[in-house]
């Protein structure tokens, strides 16, 4: 039987019991007329602004993201004055992100889209908390509240329909051991995939910088460019069609579509200077400008949507995939950058055009190209390394943190003893995982 097991049944033999969310927190936030304008933030302070946009995705305040206010606008309302402990969760906008606040050394408050929660009695944990916010349970409420929606949020109203379970302290206190177990470890393998990362942008960066000896060439002796469509929302149609690819779905050598949508097949064909096709190369011109992809058989008839699109006219004298990994290294973004100074978030096709282009021999462009894409894949492939790694302990953390916070009517083990020996296991191998890495 495990600690958590006999905890259960020693403390709550009869069930647990659960309480009206409202009954035991707090929720407070910026009231609306106290709202902050942009105008008001300041780069250096003594008192600073949280707000969603500041919270990491290991639920923790990143601080140097924040801005800062004046002495008045932190003591207008003291209800919202932050603490080292206090569970966040967002209100407007992005619905229930969730953060703790930690290594608070300044006073600190909130602007209007976020929720401050403070247990009442002293009957909940702060973590516990927080990994309630979490789960399934509570966030599946969080997205039928965006259902049907044009602009969401979450209400006090709203969060005093929820029930939460409030088991014995000390049985929160077991089932946060055993969760933030999963999140240390998931964070842990985030930071070293975060310096592979840096590792791989160095040694692109080093591959593609060359002496004088490489000749250069400008991007319209190389290929041809189009700027891809700007359609109506009238003219786009879901579930069949063409799909569109935006601007939003282009990430470094690769194309993520964030939501799909479509055109009709006879608009494309109106349009087929605008089609993509295996081995263009399709790149961000406004937002994050310079960030490309190859098309590959995924894409390949897809339609570019406020997109570059470049189509080697030569490959025997230049690949695509050598192109595409210089033109999101540093050097090709730094002469976009110099190209863009009087509109940062824009680059036009005439400017486009005039990048140059080192290009060495078509044996070296393949090396290069096969080195890089072999770090890649360490660096973001869900199915090998350290993103398989992350998402298996996601997974496990979500699964056990659901079944934590399930609890019988009965009083009934929350997890069966094969669950418990997985767990035990799983903390286990990911331990001997972390020494092995540690040695090598």
């Amino acid at each position: 039987m495990s600690k958590l097991d006999e905890l259960l049944r020693e403390l709550c033999p009869d069930g647990v019991e659960y309480k009206r969310f409202d009954e035991v927190c707090t929720l407070n936030a910026r009231i609306g007329w106290q709202r902050l304008t942009k105008a008001e933030y300041m780069s250096k302070g003594d008192y600073l602004l949280i707000t969603g946009t500041d919270f990491t995705e290991t639920h923790e305040i990143d601080y140097s993201t924040c801005v800062y206010v004046t002495e008045e606008r932190y003591k207008q309302d003291s209800k919202i004055q932050l603490k080292n402990g206090d569970i966040l969760i967002t209100k407007d906008g992005t619905l229930g992100k969730v953060a703790q606040v930690k290594g608070l050394e300044m006073p600190a408050t909130l602007n209007g889209g976020v929720f401050v929660v403070r247990c009442k009695d002293g009957s909940l944990e702060n973590r516990f908390i927080l990994h309630y916010l979490l789960s399934n349970h509570f966030q599946s409420v969080v997205e039928q509240q965006k259902t049907g929606s044009t602009i969401s949020h979450l209400t006090q109203t709203l969060f005093s329909r929820l029930m939460i379970p409030i088991p014995p302290l000390e049985i929160q206190r077991e089932i946060v051991r055993i969760l933030d177990n999963f999140t240390e470890l998931t964070a842990e393998l985030t930071a070293e995939l975060t310096a592979r990362k840096t590792q791989y942008n160095y040694y692109r960066d080093y591959l593609l910088s060359y002496k004088d000896n490489v000749k250069k060439y400008t991007i319209a002796e190389l290929a041809d460019t189009n700027i891809g469509l700007a359609t109506s929302v009238t003219q786009h149609k879901r579930n069949s069609g063409v799909v569109l690819i935006h601007n939003s779905d282009i990430q470094p050598n690769k194309v993520v579509l964030k939501s799909i949508e479509y055109v009709s097949e006879e608009f494309a064909e109106k349009n087929k200077k605008k089609v993509l096709r295996k081995g263009d190369i399709i790149t961000v011109h406004t937002g994050d400008v310079g960030t490309s992809a190859v098309i590959d058989d995924a894409f390949d008839g897809a339609i570019g949507f406020t997109t570059i699109t470049t189509r080697i006219r030569d490959r025997k004298e230049i690949t695509p995939e050598y192109l595409c990994h210089y033109l999101n290294s540093h050097q090709c973004k730094r002469d976009i950058e110099s190209m863009t100074i009087s509109d940062r978030n824009n680059l036009n096709q005439k400017s486009y055009e005039k990048l140059t282009v080192p290009v060495p021999p078509l044996d070296v462009q393949n090396r290069i190209v096969n080195v890089l894409d072999n770090f890649e894949k360490i660096c973001s492939d869900l199915n090998i390394g350290l993103p398989a790694e992350i998402e298996a302990r996601q997974k496990q953390y979500e699964y056990y943190r659901d079944k934590l916070l399930t609890f019988a009517e009965t009083g009934n083990t929350i997890l069966s003893r094969a669950e418990q020996s997985r767990a035990e296991q799983s903390r286990a191998e990911q331990s001997r995982a972390e020494q092995s890495r540690a040695e090598h």
